[in-house]
């Protein structure tokens, strides 16, 4: 699917490993901001949110080893999101450390709100509902 551009907020989303399904779970807590956004999410992401809610709006990037990962960066520099939403397999052997150090950088440099969990995701999702995105 691509992006609308009625949509006026657009936020990304990301899991890595074992966060996925947490990640889908808590879309699915969350379906009336995400009808109402543009999502753009890693690959293998993108296609579990499209399967699990085919009424979103999602653009799905590479999967995140192969590229995915630095072209949400890159959409990070160039302004074009309103919010990051990571969810980072803390008990993994991080094979994706070199991205996760990537996207943490930008959206701190950016000033991008960014969750890296399903707490600090409420508090972005919050903040959507009371205007602040």
């Amino acid at each position: 699917m691509t992006v609308s551009s009625a949509k006026t907020h657009q936020i990304s989303l990301v899991a890595h490993d074992d966060r996925k399904d947490t990640l889908v779970s808590w879309v699915g807590d969350n379906l009336e901001m995400f009808r109402q956004v543009s999502i753009v999410s890693t690959g293998t992401t993108g296609r579990m949110l499209l399967e699990s809610y085919p009424e979103l709006t999602v653009t799905a990037m590479k999967s995140g080893p192969l590229g995915g990962d630095q072209q949400i960066g890159a959409m990070i520099c160039e302004g074009a999101l309103s919010a990051l939403i990571f969810f980072v397999d803390p008990l993994s052997p991080m094979p994706h450390d070199v991205d996760v150090k990537a996207l943490t950088r930008l959206a701190t440099v950016y000033d991008l709100p960014m969750a890296c969990s399903p707490a600090t995701a409420n508090l972005i999702a919050a903040g959507y509902h009371q205007g602040l995105l």
